[in-house]
């Protein structure tokens, strides 16, 4: 059931004119509340945007995206604590935070929601547009909504699993 659901996703960049209801966004946010993060500091806030003013005043920041408009609400990432590293190299926040994104995509598609994880943007103007402080940047942006079925997606092609894994020891 899950890997259907990781199948039927894909980045909507075409949205239906109707409210996302209240107990779907509240699953798809408590999607994003169980999701794991090391030693379980959950370092994220999640800024849930549907005023249509807001959302539109955010377009230029978001790289000219004309259908982030379309979407009835742009969930805004921010990083919430302090950071920690993982492997003494990465960032544990953002990934963790990237697991919660994710979690709240799967749910959405579940509950036949549609989502787009965007990563074109100006982290500070949207930090400043959703009320973020600079101590809790931007990480990412989500939009959610119900797909526009008229206009078809075409699933991208994924590369085979034999060129993903290595067995035992890395290969090129």
């Amino acid at each position: 059931m899950i890997l259907e659901a990781i199948e039927k996703r894909y980045s909507v960049r075409h949205y239906k004119d109707q409210p996302v209801e209240e107990d779907k966004l509240t699953e798809v946010l408590e999607a994003a509340r169980l999701a794991p993060s090391g030693h379980n500091f959950q370092p994220w806030k999640l800024v849930v945007v549907r005023d249509r003013a807001t959302i539109r005043s955010m377009v230029h920041a978001i790289g000219e995206q004309q259908f982030v408009e379309q979407a009835p609400v742009l969930i805004v990432a921010c990083m919430n604590g302090a950071g920690y590293h993982i492997g003494n190299r990465y960032d544990g926040a953002i990934i963790d935070i990237a697991i919660a994104i994710d979690h709240m995509t799967l749910q959405a598609v579940s509950m036949g929601l549609g989502t787009c994880w965007l990563g074109n943007y100006d982290g500070d103007e949207v930090g400043a547009l959703a009320g973020s402080p600079p101590e809790n940047p931007v990480v990412a942006l989500l939009t959610l909504g119900y797909p526009d079925e008229s206009h078809p997606h075409r699933p991208r092609p994924r590369k085979p699993l034999d060129e993903l894994v290595c067995w035992e020891k890395f290969t090129g």
